[in-house]
């Protein structure tokens, strides 16, 4: 098996990068500026890290989270002193390769080296090739789509497509949770914007002709998807009266709990009815619970790796989607989870009737090699190869893209390679699949 892994493994090991699903601000590659220091650029900015570190009883203010004041190299100490803790993680595989492959260095990183690991590399982020733009081309990146507030300008996107020394593609992402969600804090502050920014544009009415503009604004600009993080996949048609209604308490702050479900649920719908008119890829991102941690998020607001899994329920919730437009043309749907048991209980079936349909790749808090085996396992028998999304990195820390890719990789390989030794497909098939999972799929379903 692990002969037939390696032959695989070969077909697919340097083929671009395919990101369709991540955090990167498009403004450090364009910009191009040096990443300012190791904790700055493997530490503070990923949760995976930070979070497990905070296990440890190490405050997230001395991991650069939040005002702190915290030191570069003293952050950097708190991340070797705790890197035991990462034995067996997927965080400490994707660190030990960017250690090696990208900085050179295959020391484990410890308390008694932290100083000389700090030191090399700072050094080597000094070099003008470990600037972003020279980094994107080592990693053999080919698109990187990047995650948008709807009423961004896209300016870093429309210098990078205009720069002619710059081939690889830079891809904006409508998302636009923090309009659509009343319960969220800021969302009436997000609202008033949005129909300023849309001349003529007024009441409920004209709030979704605003977001169908905005959406038009990003297709125009590259955008090839539409990303939800929504609470749940519950999905909800209301006629214009009702949807009206609660969209006029919600701006004078009078929305109900209620409320707030029903409304999300319904915009989701309205979501999905937009992507059929403007062909964007629909991705839905439900299943986890947003900032568990009140003290936590009060300090040091969202993002700050407090963010839990629960389980959901995907058949009845997106059944009213599912009935308008499951079978539209050209609507593509990836549905996403953190519920493993959804994976073969409901994802695969539905991807298996649904043209529109698409499982998203394991995420988050699966995005490691066991469970990445446990959901190709899980999804395949029912739904097949085709029916799933091909690997998402869903990362904001740039230099794990190609540690997370290589994995993803490995794993598609060892799983295809048993299917092989066990007689159940033949090799000459295995790697045309590879290829398939790898290249064609993230092409395929996200239209690229």
């Amino acid at each position: 098996m692990r002969q037939i892994a390696r032959s695989l493994f070969s077909r697919v090991e340097n083929l671009p990068i395919i990101s369709p699903h991540g955090h990167v601000d498009a403004a450090v590659i364009e910009q191009n500026l040096a990443f300012p220091d190791p904790a700055a650029l493997l530490v503070t900015p990923d949760h995976y890290v930070t979070r497990l570190i905070h296990t440890s009883g190490v405050p997230l203010d001395q991991l650069g989270l939040g005002s702190s004041a915290a030191g570069s190299r003293r952050i950097w100490h708190e991340f070797c002193k705790a890197w035991p803790l990462f034995e067996g993680t997927a965080s400490g595989y994707w660190i030990r390769q960017e250690f090696e492959h990208v900085f050179g260095i295959r020391e484990e990183p410890a308390v008694e080296t932290a100083d000389q690991t700090y030191d090399a590399i700072s050094a080597k982020l000094a070099e003008p090739g470990f600037r972003p733009r020279e980094l994107f081309k080592e990693f053999n990146i080919e698109v990187l789509a990047t995650t948008d507030d709807p009423l961004d300008s896209l300016d870093s996107h429309a210098a990078l497509a205009a720069d002619g020394a710059f081939a690889a593609r830079v891809l904006p992402t409508f998302r636009p949770d923090a309009y659509l969600n009343i319960g969220h804090p800021q969302w009436q502050t997000n609202v008033e914007r949005l129909l300023g920014a849309v001349p003529g544009s007024s009441g409920y009415a004209g709030y979704l002709a605003a977001l169908a503009e905005r959406r038009r604004y990003f297709v125009e600009r590259g955008a090839v998807s539409a990303d939800h993080g929504v609470h749940t996949p519950a999905t909800l048609k209301l006629d214009d009266a009702e949807a009206g209604r609660i969209f006029e308490r919600a701006r004078a702050g009078k929305a109900s709990a209620e409320d707030r479900e029903v409304f999300e649920a319904h915009m989701l719908y309205q979501m999905a009815r937009m992507s059929v008119e403007d062909g964007l890829v629909m991705t839905i991102h439900p299943g986890s619970y947003r900032n568990h941690h009140d003290p936590t998020f009060e300090a040091f607001g969202p993002d700050a790796g407090h963010d839990i899994p629960f389980a959901v329920n995907y058949t009845e919730a997106i059944r009213p989607l599912l009935q308008d437009f499951g079978t539209a043309k050209d609507f593509h749907l990836v549905l996403f989870t953190l519920d493993e048991t959804v994976f073969s209980r409901e994802l695969a079936p539905l991807a298996g009737f649904y043209p529109s349909v698409y499982v998203g790749a394991p995420w988050w808090f699966l995005d490691a090699p066991d469970a990445m085996l446990r959901f190709r396992s899980a999804v395949t028998e029912t739904a097949g190869f085709s029916r799933s999304s091909g690997f998402i990195d869903d990362t904001r820390a740039f230099c794990s893209i190609p540690a997370r890719h290589d994995t993803s990789r490995r794993i598609e390989s060892a799983f295809l390679a048993r299917l092989v030794a066990e007689h159940r497909i033949s090799e000459e098939r295995a790697h045309e699949l590879i290829l398939d999972i790898v290249d064609s799929s993230p092409r395929r379903v996200f239209k690229l």
